[in-house]
């Protein structure tokens, strides 16, 4: 396991990361995305969308649906939103788990409410406001995929 902070000045500066680390996408990567109400996690959704070039108008935030899917990218992408999810139960009667696999790459938002749903490779994305536009990335990876995704995607 390996971590790392990052420091998010601005808005343009979070969508910057989240674009490059969409480029770097493969199909079975999992994210795992956790911070409070307006850290950032939608906003770096999008960016990490257009990244894997998913094309914008598909992008919402499935709060309501749960889970979303979305093609024409480079590769299939499940985003979830596990806010109001209760336990692992209530995810299965989504769809959810018959969606992840090797050929689709899944960013889920408030994955920690649901600890049992996020898989042993994994990348770990907690946003924190740090400032009205600054955010703080800690940017955790489980698995040898999440680690390799991590060291690629905070190179530069």
């Amino acid at each position: 396991m390996s971590e790392r902070v990052v420091e998010l000045a601005s808005v343009d500066e979070t969508r910057a990361r989240g674009k490059r680390l969409g480029a770097l996408l493969q199909g079975g990567d999992y994210l795992a995305l956790i911070g409070p109400l307006g850290a950032g996690k939608t906003e770096i959704t999008r960016a990490i969308c257009e990244g894997l070039a998913v094309p914008l108008e598909q992008v919402s935030s499935p709060s309501f649906a749960i889970v979303a899917t979305y093609s024409g990218g480079r590769v299939p992408l499940l985003h979830a939103d596990l806010y109001r999810v209760g336990d692992v139960d209530e995810l299965y009667a989504t769809g959810y788990f018959d969606l992840l696999g090797p050929t689709a790459a899944a960013i889920v938002e408030w994955a920690d409410l649901v600890p049992d749903a996020i898989p042993p490779d994994h990348l770990r994305l907690e946003l924190e406001i740090a400032g009205p536009d600054a955010r703080r990335l800690h940017a955790i990876a489980s698995g040898k995929r999440a680690e390799k995704l991590l060291s690629d995607w905070l190179s530069v």
